[in-house]
């Protein structure tokens, strides 16, 4: 079959999907989230910092670019100490560097046409350097938002110095509320990483147990050069153990220690050292080469880089879509669009767009209701505050739940000195929509020939489509 052909059926296969009532329940699907209250806590307490400082000190539209750069005490949350301090540090690094870029760009330009070009290259940049690096967390969106923000206050190059500032003091401050634990609970991570690791195997999912098992090693051998060596040892010999059990269940046999074995979960889970473990294994894992090192070999992956390329597409296609359509803000298109297509695959760009989509109406409708409030500085703060905590506490359970609180949150950020009308909530539903379809389309368009997302419907589900 020619290429062109092969092309346009996937493309067709893929828009199906999108279409698809399979597709959309997905979306809908709420899953399983662990250990979330003590990092929701420790984001809403960095932004609480920041807020209150600007408050004090009269500068609201200031908080509000600090409060960016505290958000980076959102990211790798599950990650040991050692290798989470390296890459907030990287992430803070790059929320004040994207900030700066955008206000420097704000100062030397009213075109709008450079402005969408010049930020949908750098959502591409921002994609590229945070899956490189496997950074987790809210993804390059936290970027490109510190960076539109900016484009719109600053005039001047002392509005540059101010953003430059505010944002560097707010990533410090969130680099030390989330490295705090550190102090009280260092193993916590490895901890953690075991326990659902045991989850995983008690599930017998014999593919997703392993890998969390792999996983689990990894942060014990890391978080090793923080705990005891005893205690890292019985994690270790923790693992062997589940591991060997999936063996047994493999030949079909049913050790009758197995319940034992998974008992240890609950206890890892608790926020104290657990040092109730066996204590078998030889050797710990090797210390796993540097997460800098191989996140800089990643930058030329293909992979990432074609999908970096794709996002800078559907960015810039979004922008003057939204342009055309006579939306105020078209630069909220633009992260609509990356939002999307965060994924690598066709199926995870269109599941977070529907969640997006969905998330951004019913957080608009709050948004309106409370700008229209006219709160104030201070119970707009405490909002922002319980909007964030709120989630990060649903951000592993459903994506679209957590968008009706960022969505809000955004906003009255983006308003805090009190520039903004009930109106703007209407503007980015619209935008969020052109952006969702926008990241949609390329993603079709430019979809891979072992992405099997494209071929993901059962039979009925076509039937269904026609």
């Amino acid at each position: 079959m020619p290429v062109s052909i092969t092309r346009i059926a996937r493309t067709r296969s893929a828009l199906a999907h999108a279409a698809s009532r399979a597709a959309w329940r997905q979306a809908m699907t709420l899953g399983q989230a662990d250990a979330t209250i003590a990092p929701a806590l420790r984001v809403g307490a960095a932004i609480a910092v920041v807020l209150i400082g600007g408050g004090i000190l009269g500068r609201p539209e200031l908080a509000g670019f600090a409060a960016l750069g505290a958000l980076c005490s959102a990211f790798a949350r599950h990650e040991p100490y050692p290798r989470r301090a390296g890459k907030l540090a990287l992430v803070g690094g790059s929320i004040v560097l994207w900030a700066t870029v955008g206000a420097a760009l704000g100062t030397m330009t009213d075109s709008s046409a450079l402005e969408i070009v010049a930020i949908s290259l750098t959502a591409g940049i921002a994609a590229l350097v945070l899956s490189a690096f496997s950074i987790t967390g809210p993804g390059p969106v936290i970027l490109v938002f510190a960076s539109t923000a900016a484009v719109g206050f600053a005039d001047a190059a002392g509005d540059v110095a101010e953003v430059f500032v505010s944002v560097s003091i707010g990533a410090a401050i969130g680099w030390v509320a989330a490295m705090l634990p550190a102090l009280l609970h260092p193993v916590g991570p490895a901890q953690l990483a075991v326990a659902r690791a045991l989850a995983a195997t008690d599930s017998r999912q014999d593919g997703t147990a392993r890998a969390a098992l792999e996983r689990a090693r990894l942060i014990v051998a890391l978080n090793a050069r923080q705990g005891p060596r005893a205690h890292s040892l019985g994690l270790t010999t923790l693992l062997d153990d589940a591991e060997n059990l999936l063996d047994a269940w493999a030949r079909g046999e049913d050790p009758s220690h197995a319940a034992e074995l998974l008992a240890h979960e609950r206890a890892l889970r608790k926020m104290r050292r657990y040092d109730t473990l066996p204590m078998r294994a030889a050797e710990l894992a090797a210390t796993p080469e540097n997460f800098f090192a191989v996140g800089v070999r990643s930058l030329t992956s293909r992979a990432l880089v074609v999908n970096a390329a794709r996002i800078v597409l559907a960015s810039l296609l979004a922008a003057w879509c939204a342009t055309a359509f006579g939306f105020e803000h078209p630069l909220w298109a633009t992260m609509g669009a990356m939002a999307a297509m965060q994924g690598i695959t066709f199926h995870t760009t269109v599941e977070r767009g529907i969640q997006r989509l969905l998330g951004n109406v019913g957080g608009a409708v709050i948004a309106a209701a409370l700008i229209a409030g006219a709160l104030g500085y201070w119970p707009t703060t405490v909002t922002i505050i319980a909007l964030q905590i709120v989630a990060e506490l649903l951000v592993m359970r459903n994506y679209a739940l957590t968008t009706i609180a960022i969505t809000p949150m955004a906003l009255l950020l983006t308003g805090i000195a009190g520039q903004l009308s009930p109106a703007v909530a209407i503007s980015r539903i619209g935008d969020t929509l052109i952006g969702v379809l926008i990241g949609i389309l390329v993603a079709a368009l430019t979809i891979g020939s072992g992405d099997k997302s494209a071929r993901q419907l059962t039979r009925p589900e076509r039937r269904s489509i026609r």
